[in-house]
């Protein structure tokens, strides 16, 4: 019997995000596939080791944790409650490539769905596109929703 599909998607309450959402969602109905949806928040720890990929202790930001919460993943999963699809969602600190890229190995997944762009454009142009490292480095296919 061969193993349930599993979409990651990592969502940052842009449109672009929401509109990557929408199409795994999709994507997901049509084979059958379970639903990861992660937020990433980015770590900004005076730590400048990188051993360290995520964070999944807070450290005190509950403001943080709660805006994901309450307004990236919960209107999405509330949005889809009723789509027939098993949708999973967490939300991790960290830096986003690297959080999006070690979740996808560890829960195995089969495709990552990416808005192809984030909250800011200035931040895609000076920091570089979270979208764009993901499809350069991740090593799994990648749906870059426009």
């Amino acid at each position: 019997m061969p193993t349930q599909k599993i979409y990651l998607v990592a969502v940052d309450g842009s449109e672009w995000g929401n509109r990557a959402a929408d199409y795994a969602v999709s994507m997901a109905k049509q084979t059958g596939a379970r639903i990861r949806m992660i937020t990433v928040i980015p770590w900004s720890s005076n730590d400048s080791t990188d051993e360290v990929v995520y964070h999944t202790d807070n450290g005190g930001k509950e403001e943080e944790k709660d805006y994901a919460n309450n307004n990236i993943l919960a209107p999405i999963i509330e949005k889809h409650k009723d789509s027939g699809v098993a949708i999973e969602s967490e939300y991790l600190w960290g830096k986003p490539v690297e959080v999006i890229h070690k979740r996808a190995k560890e829960t195995k997944a089969n495709q990552i769905f990416v808005g192809r762009r984030g909250r800011s454009r200035f931040a895609n142009l000076v920091l570089g596109s979270v979208a764009n490292s993901l499809a350069h480095t991740v090593g799994k296919p990648i749906t870059l929703v426009p």
